[in-house]
């Protein structure tokens, strides 16, 4: 699995730190979005593909 964000979509909604905090965190000063791991272990892919799922502003994206 690979993880790419687009920085400039992120609405700072925060779902993807709520559901894959390992590999998603948010900037202090705006809340963008911040990719911690591009290539998470395989047992966080569940967890990342919902947070994908969720982003209001589909702004995670996930290649297998």
């Amino acid at each position: 699995m690979k993880v790419t964000i687009e920085q400039d979509k992120c609405v700072a909604a925060g779902q993807c730190v709520a559901h894959a905090s390992d590999v998603f965190d948010q900037r202090d000063e705006d809340g963008v979005v911040v990719l911690l791991d591009a290539g998470p272990p395989a047992e966080l892919a569940e967890d990342v593909r919902y947070a994908a799922a969720v982003c209001p502003a589909l702004a995670i994206h996930i290649e297998e």
